[in-house]
């Protein structure tokens, strides 16, 4: 009975899972509730809009009913399924906390908040929640349990994290420093711009990130000359965050060619691709994420290395 528990536990934890290739179960259900999420955020955008709201409330409400049902089922599923498969059966307190950190988790956190407001408005339906459930549009990053996209943008930044601090902190030093010299300047001049030094670090802000509204713009030549010193400063440091995460990225996809071009390389130590061999390497190009294309590139670049090889 045992083994059959922690038999289905861990398929419903494969199947809520980022799908495997060959898996068509957890394929079509990332498919399904990708697809609901999408159609919830449309669904939620168009709620905004007065006239469409009210000509179609109760449908919008039905869906909003179906899809938090559908969330929560897959909720407390998540948290069911979360220890993880061992050896021996693991003891509650082991359960426990591996349930616990699914809960406290990223993902644990943006599924619990997708579906919070619901019953928060449910339980006190006479309270105005309507800044809570603006939070319904975080639905979108439950994305990530069905898309690896930004667990590889976080592995990005994580790889190159020092150097990320590094721009980040030459990024707050520029922040500080040009409010501070804008305020000095422009503040006899321009007292309704530029109030404060806090006041100050929202011009400072979109200024750095290159946005200038020009909602509040330097009148004196100081003023002017520290603008444009920050614009530059700005988009300097701009450009080094995004390199940063962009050679990172390449430095991964660099990183998984090399684990593919190996894997080939023992493959064929017998000068063949059976099928199964052929297989596990179509597993490890989507598991990759890399294109048929380039996958048969490296494996004739293998063979035509060997061929002409000592």
């Amino acid at each position: 009975m045992d083994t059959a528990y922690r038999r289905i536990q861990n398929r419903c934890r494969a199947v809520l899972q980022h799908a495997k290739h060959g898996d068509k179960g957890s394929r079509y259900v990332d498919y399904f509730l990708a697809t609901l999420v999408i159609t919830n955020i449309v669904a939620i955008a168009l709620e905004s809009v007065a006239s469409i709201y009210e000509q179609f409330e109760a449908y919008f409400d039905a869906f909003e009913a179906v899809s938090i049902s559908i969330f929560s089922v897959e909720y407390v599923l998540r948290i069911w399924s979360a220890p993880l498969p061992l050896a021996s059966a693991p003891n509650f307190s082991v359960r426990l906390k591996q349930r616990w950190a699914y809960i406290t988790s990223f993902n644990g956190l943006i599924d619990l908040v997708s579906i919070l407001p619901f019953y928060i408005q449910a339980i006190f339906p006479y309270v105005d929640l309507r800044i809570l459930r603006a939070f319904r549009l975080l639905r979108i990053l439950k994305l990530s349990n069905y898309n690896s996209a930004l667990e590889d943008l976080f592995e990005a930044i994580m790889e190159e994290r020092r150097s990320f601090y590094a721009a980040l902190y030459l990024f707050v030093i520029v922040f500080i420093v040009s409010s501070s010299l804008v305020y000095f300047a422009e503040h006899r001049v321009h007292p309704d711009g530029f109030k404060s030094i806090p006041g100050s670090m929202y011009w400072s802000l979109i200024t750095l990130t290159t946005v200038g509204y020009g909602d509040i713009t330097p009148v004196t030549a100081a003023g002017k000359i520290i603008a444009s010193t920050a614009a530059i400063f700005g988009v300097i440091v701009v450009a080094l965050i995004t390199g940063i995460v962009v050679s990172s990225f390449n430095s991964q996809m660099e990183r998984r060619r090399l684990i593919f071009e190996d894997q080939v390389r023992v493959f064929l130590l017998d000068g063949i691709l059976d099928n199964n061999e052929e297989r596990a390497l179509e597993v490890l190009r989507k598991e990759f994420g890399m294109s048929k294309r380039r996958a048969n590139e490296l494996v004739e670049q293998v063979r035509a290395t060997k061929a002409h090889g000592p």
